[in-house]
């Protein structure tokens, strides 16, 4: 069974807009952006939610609320700075997006930490997590068997991951932890910084 999410900017004083997930009913990230977006331009069909329950003062907060920010941006190979979406290489060149690592390089660039710009080294780059000890931001591993994962997500709650999957997808959130695909292929979880 896939969950969907969807996200919804609330006005709050001093120009700030809280992301709101209608999955957990809690606030996933506080960001200084125009909160004119809607949650029906984000995803379709999606109702407001109103409990809040943290922000983004943390270095993962602000990383989550970075990647949030890209939804619906475009998978290209290769692609993805720590400035933001770019041409990729190789079957990405002609795109302008993220790749899995770009999109959580980005991201986490937007906490003050530097990343790989390569789904292995983000695997070296950190300290370890424990499934049950996840927080906002942490970095979720995928596949690769005994060698470097090859793929990588950006943890929010709730068991949900915001991801760049593959190439023709655009950047989306996950449920992970009930995928059946996810789930059996996760390789383990980094704290950046």
């Amino acid at each position: 069974m896939t969950a969907h999410i969807c996200f919804r900017w609330l006005a709050l004083s001093g120009g700030l807009a809280v992301i709101l997930g209608t999955l957990t009913g809690t606030a996933i990230a506080t960001v200084s952006e125009d909160p004119g977006a809607s949650c029906s331009t984000l995803v379709p069909d999606c109702s407001p939610v109103v409990k809040i329950e943290r922000d983004a003062r943390t270095r993962g907060g602000i990383a989550a609320a970075a990647a949030l920010k890209q939804l619906g941006t475009r998978f290209s190979w290769g692609g993805g700075s720590s400035s933001g979406p770019t041409r990729g290489i190789g079957v990405g060149a002609l795109t302008i997006g993220f790749d899995c690592s770009g999109l959580t390089m980005y991201a986490w660039s937007r906490a003050g930490v530097r990343l790989g710009h390569y789904t292995g080294a983000q695997f070296r780059q950190g300290r370890r997590v424990p499934l049950g000890d996840l927080r906002t931001g942490d970095l979720l591993f995928f596949g690769g068997g005994s060698g470097d994962p090859t793929h990588v997500g950006l943890y929010l709650q709730g068991g949900l991951m915001i991801h760049a999957p593959k190439t023709g997808d655009v950047v989306r959130t996950t449920q992970f932890l009930g995928s059946p695909y996810y789930r059996v292929v996760f390789r383990g979880a980094v704290r950046p910084g």
